[in-house]
């Protein structure tokens, strides 16, 4: 299988640099040959264009990180903590490769139509992660029996898609991860009064 041959790897990290240094539209397939230290002809013997490369990488990181994050959360008992689980590793993801912060939050949103469908098909299983803790949060009384999942799953994702943007944005200064258990808080209490 292709995917676990070094050089796929090596030409995913590659391209991971190339579009945040230099934009998606500007990251030629040349510059991540150059950047993975293979030959231009390689890369094609992997993905079929640059398109291919982008839902690669995504398909990869966005996979390795789901797989990680039920391992994490498989040993903990109550929604809450999932949750805060859930937030912590997201922000530990991206605050661990600013390049990949860069490429996620900004350029990947620059790709056309087509190419989007088909990395929110990639972002399917996290969003199942994310329903499967507001059932078990139902379930165990923690969440209201009325909660409308799809709403939910919306604002938790959107909270924290929105949380890297702003910091990404502001050059990544400050702890992105210290930041988890207030956006966790913020997600199951809102505004009220504690």
């Amino acid at each position: 299988m292709k995917k676990d041959k070094p050089k796929y790897r090596q030409i995913i990290d590659a391209a991971v640099i190339v579009i945040a240094e230099n934009g998606y539209h500007q990251a030629q397939v040349s510059k991540i040959a150059k950047q993975a230290g293979v030959a231009d002809g390689t890369i094609y013997l992997y993905f079929k264009n640059k398109e291919d490369i982008l839902i690669s990488l995504f398909q990869e990181k966005m996979g390795n990180f789901v797989e990680n994050l039920q391992t994490k959360i498989a040993g903990l008992s109550t929604a809450a903590e999932k949750l805060l689980v859930l937030v912590e590793s997201h922000f530990e993801m991206l605050s661990n490769d600013h390049h990949l912060a860069r490429v996620i939050q900004l350029e990947l949103r620059q790709a056309n139509i087509e190419l989007r469908l088909e990395l929110s098909d990639v972002l399917k299983g996290y969003l199942k992660v994310v329903d499967q803790i507001l059932q078990e949060g139902i379930e165990n009384g923690e969440f209201s029996p009325s909660l409308d999942i799809r709403l939910a799953r919306q604002m938790i994702f959107g909270t924290i898609d929105e949380t890297i943007t702003t910091w990404v944005m502001n050059e990544q200064k400050y702890n992105l991860i210290a930041l988890a258990p207030k956006v966790q808080h913020l997600l199951l209490h809102g505004c009220g009064r504690d």
